[in-house]
């Protein structure tokens, strides 16, 4: 049987936290399927903050409001720089 008096410790590994470019990816695989321009659709929701430019299928809404839509700019801008070669 476990001592009770004593606090537990529990700790959730940095690996289950899902990072911006996923999300990223997801929604935008939501919008398409659903028929929606992902790029004019993200970008609706990043300037505006409102989350309705974002479709609920699978998910997606709830996930974007996940990461902070600074965090969002940030990976797009990443990506951007690395596939156009440039330094940081």
């Amino acid at each position: 049987m476990k001592d009770i008096s004593n606090t537990q410790f529990f700790q959730v590994g940095s690996d289950s936290k899902i990072q911006a470019y996923e999300i990223l990816d997801q929604v935008y695989q939501a919008l398409s399927e659903k028929g929606y321009n992902p790029v004019n659709q993200i970008v609706g929701y990043i300037m505006s903050g409102d989350p309705t430019y974002i479709t609920s299928h699978n998910g997606a809404r709830s996930l974007i409001m996940k990461v902070e839509r600074d965090d969002l700019v940030e990976e797009m801008l990443k990506t951007y720089i690395k596939s156009n070669g440039w330094n940081k």
